[in-house]
């Protein structure tokens, strides 16, 4: 295929813009916040798995606290009936058996009272650890938030970029003929960048020094002639700066 000098060179602009399309299509896919949002992701979930366990402890300490209360009401209450029964009772041995049974309750209580205490530090200490575990979660979850939020305006940004590119791209293709542009987007399917520029005796696409044979071969073609890149098998631009 021929094509003029003019023709090949706005390849090269062809194939910047791909390269800056797919950067751009390739941010889109890859927000930077990406990698912290799936380990944030990971660490709530964990953090949930012990508020879990730390509710459950909670839970069960003020379960024991319910219980020890209960017993509270109950022994007082029973302590007070039997204070009222000895206000009436005539018998001698049934006064000194409810004195004894007031006695033993008073004992009950009192180590009721100090259990109680005891369940309502533990209860305490639970309630503040499961606050702990709520607040990093919600910071978490804050951070979690505004990556998300950074990674959708970033997505955005790099969509909109692509499909600007993707406009400047179509543009300067409608200058070049549809044939040479045809050649280019096949190249491209397996060839990236599809053209490059040929620098001093260097295919500038895949970094390769041609052979002197090469370059000999490539002299003796004219300037309207397409010659690839013999390693990446890229169109290779002819300027001044080939080193021809």
């Amino acid at each position: 295929m021929n094509a003029t000098p003019e023709d090949q060179r706005a390849l090269l602009d062809l194939a910047d813009l791909d390269r800056r399309i797919a950067r751009a299509q390739h941010a889109a896919k890859n927000p930077p916040q990406a990698a912290r949002v799936i380990e944030l992701t990971a660490q709530r979930q964990e953090q949930l798995r012990e508020l879990t366990e730390l509710s459950g402890v909670r839970d069960d300490r003020a379960a024991e606290l319910s219980r020890i209360e209960s017993d509270v009401v109950l022994a007082e209450q029973r302590r007070a009936r039997d204070a009222d029964r000895l206000q009436t009772v005539t018998s001698p041995k049934d006064a000194v058996a409810l004195e004894q049974e007031i006695a033993a309750l008073g004992q009950r209580l009192s180590a009721l009272e100090d259990m109680q205490l005891e369940a309502m530090g533990a209860v305490e200490d639970a309630e503040a650890s499961v606050a702990t575990q709520q607040a990093l979660i919600d910071a978490t979850t804050s951070e979690g938030a505004d990556l998300s939020r950074h990674a959708k305006e970033h997505i955005a940004q790099s969509t909109a970029e692509a499909e600007q590119l993707g406009r400047d791209r179509a543009a300067v293709a409608a200058q070049i003929p549809d044939a040479l542009v045809s050649d280019y987007d096949r190249r491209a399917v397996r060839i990236f960048p599809a053209a490059a520029l040929l620098r001093a005796g260097t295919c500038e696409g895949c970094r390769m020094v041609l052979s002197g044979t090469d370059l000999t071969e490539i002299r003796r073609q004219p300037a309207d002639a397409l010659v690839s890149c013999p390693e990446c098998g890229g169109i290779l631009v002819r300027t001044e700066e080939s080193g021809l």
